[in-house]
């Protein structure tokens, strides 16, 4: 089965750990991961070249490229989309608004053609019903849990009320404690989402690394596991299968070749 091409892999021999956000360094062009971002980290080609034509510049930094912030970085931190800096905290495509955040790279949009077109295939017309037919007992559900999740979920307390989305998150099969009440920003991607509730809940989470199963965040409905560059409203405002604030969503460690969960109901039982 193809696998969703999403990240890169650290150009260092030795590590080649795969990034979902990589470092682009500005002295070689090399693709490196969070350790090995830094020329010396990586033993840059560039450094001996530039050091022996141009004095270095101990006190330059990097100013973030978002609209009224002031951050800066000792060392750059480029956007592999928009190729423009921006501070640790706005370096997601998400968070800086990325001027091309809808326009994927072809092989990306190929594969996510592949990935869509397999798993239609695999959805029964038992499935499809079931979906229809639960979409407006879920919303009233959430509707009604809404206002207890309001009172006891944990997050980000900076976040405005208007951008909060509240979910009961089931947690992975075998975890001590079943569910956690929680609260996001709706204009966060779904790989930060996953984070911050990985984060939370106190979970095991190796989603940087290529070889390891995946922390993924699963639709109730369909069992779906939702794709990391996606952003959360994005599935609030889904025609066919959305999401509702103040309802259920599931955490689950899968398989890289593992697309969606099938027994959604053995985790509210």
């Amino acid at each position: 089965m193809a696998e969703l091409e999403v990240g890169q892999h650290c150009g260092v021999p030795e590590c080649r750990q795969l990034d979902f956000l990589p470092f682009v360094c500005d002295g070689c062009s090399g693709i490196f991961c969070l350790q090995h971002r830094s020329r010396d980290a990586h033993g840059c080609s560039e450094v001996n070249i530039r050091s022996s034509s141009v004095k270095p510049d101990q006190h330059r930094s990097y100013p973030c490229s978002y609209k009224d912030c002031n951050g800066k970085e000792l060392l750059p931190v480029l956007c592999p989309y928009c190729e423009k800096h921006f501070c640790l905290r706005h370096r997601h495509q998400s968070d800086h608004e990325c001027e091309k955040l809808d326009t994927p790279k072809p092989r990306m949009a190929a594969t996510q053609q592949l990935v869509q077109h397999i798993i239609d295939s695999k959805k029964s017309d038992e499935v499809k019903s079931k979906k229809r037919k639960g979409a407006k007992n879920s919303e009233t559900a959430a509707k009604v849990a809404l206002m207890k999740l309001k009172m006891h979920a944990c997050g980000d307390k900076s976040l405005p009320q208007t951008e909060r989305i509240y979910f009961q998150v089931f947690l992975p099969k075998g975890n001590k404690e079943k569910s956690k009440p929680m609260f996001f920003c709706s204009k966060w991607s779904i790989g930060k989402v996953v984070d911050f509730a990985a984060s939370l809940a106190s979970l095991k989470n190796d989603n940087n690394k290529s070889t390891s199963q995946k922390l993924r965040l699963c639709h109730t409905a369909s069992g779906e596991a939702l794709p990391f560059e996606h952003t959360l409203e994005t599935w609030l405002s889904d025609k066919d299968c959305p999401l509702y604030n103040g309802g259920n969503i599931i955490l689950e460690y899968l398989d890289n070749d593992v697309l969606f969960i099938e027994d959604t109901e053995s985790y509210f039982s």
